[in-house]
């Protein structure tokens, strides 16, 4: 199923269901995210009855179940936004796969920060971490409150040209509320160094060869994106995963490049990006970073 792209040229927005109060949250931010994006809502959940040994009774029984939650769920969205278009998706498959192909070729998946399971509010869940280490569309992992409080910016962590991908997909989510884009860069240093430089509009720099690809990047972006307001700031700090946290309760939303951990088969995440999704203060959206320098971040 191919993802429909609204006026913001952004794909379609899915979100997982599963009755928890994580979801709930995720469904909230995605029904928003999908109203500014002018494209359809995509509610999914899996049962993933094939794994399951399940008699025809039980699985006739979760099926219902299911079913009823997407409806419940379907019927609250549509209350908060009556204009928007709603698709409910059951499926027997395993979540991560089923929100995977829901969202084809171009659609965002929507994830709580963990699901039913777990042991502590802070991690992400299985089925979240499966998702965004596998995924090669963006994913947004909702964290903070059900209701954020709205900051008035939109973040977005970057490092190099590598991460023009990135960049451009935090300028368009930050025209679509409205708001400045602020890039930073957060270089990690020993315990001797901790000192702050910002740079924009030619300012004197600290650093200047470092962080010149960064201050590129900016451009870049303020040449496409001409209507955007856009700042670029960069950090040294002991700890990067630390620094972005801190960042974080200054976003509404923080959008970061998927590098994954060199040296593993298959899927891994980065420490920084692992650290972010377990613990920004804001939602965490995460753009797949293909080709060349997925160092490890």
């Amino acid at each position: 199923m191919e993802a429909t792209t609204g006026r913001s040229g952004l794909g379609r927005v899915v979100v997982g269901v599963d009755g928890s109060s994580s979801a709930r949250t995720a469904v909230t931010w995605a029904a928003q995210e999908a109203t500014l994006r002018g494209t359809g809502l995509c509610l999914v959940h899996a049962t993933d009855s094939d794994a399951l040994f399940l008699s025809r009774a039980e699985t006739d029984r979760s099926r219902r179940a299911a079913r009823a939650l997407l409806d419940q769920t379907a019927e609250a969205v549509t209350v908060r936004h009556p204009g928007l278009t709603v698709v409910k998706e059951l499926s027997d498959g395993p979540p991560s796969g089923s929100l995977r192909s829901a969202a084809a070729l171009s659609g965002t998946i929507v994830v709580g920060h963990r699901g039913l399971g777990g042991f502590s509010s802070l991690l992400l869940g299985s089925v979240g971490l499966e998702t965004v280490a596998a995924a090669t569309t963006p994913v947004v992992v909702v964290r903070g409150a059900v209701e954020p409080a709205v900051s008035g910016a939109v973040l977005a962590a970057v490092r190099d040209d590598n991460d023009l991908g990135c960049a451009r997909a935090a300028a368009r989510e930050a025209l679509l509320r409205k708001v400045p884009l602020g890039l930073l860069h957060v270089r990690g240093v020993g315990p001797a160094a901790g000192a702050r430089v910002v740079f924009h509009h030619g300012a004197e720099l600290n650093d200047r060869d470092h962080l010149l690809p960064v201050s590129e990047l900016a451009d870049r972006v303020r040449e496409e994106f001409p209507e955007l307001t856009l700042h670029a700031d960069g950090e040294k700090s002991r700890s990067v995963p630390g620094a972005l946290v801190d960042a974080s309760h200054h976003a509404d939303l923080l959008v970061v490049g998927g590098r994954r951990s060199p040296g593993y088969l298959g899927p891994a995440l980065g420490r920084t990006t692992l650290s972010l999704l377990q613990h920004a203060h804001c939602p965490v959206e995460l753009i797949p970073r293909h080709g060349a320098g997925h160092g490890s971040t």
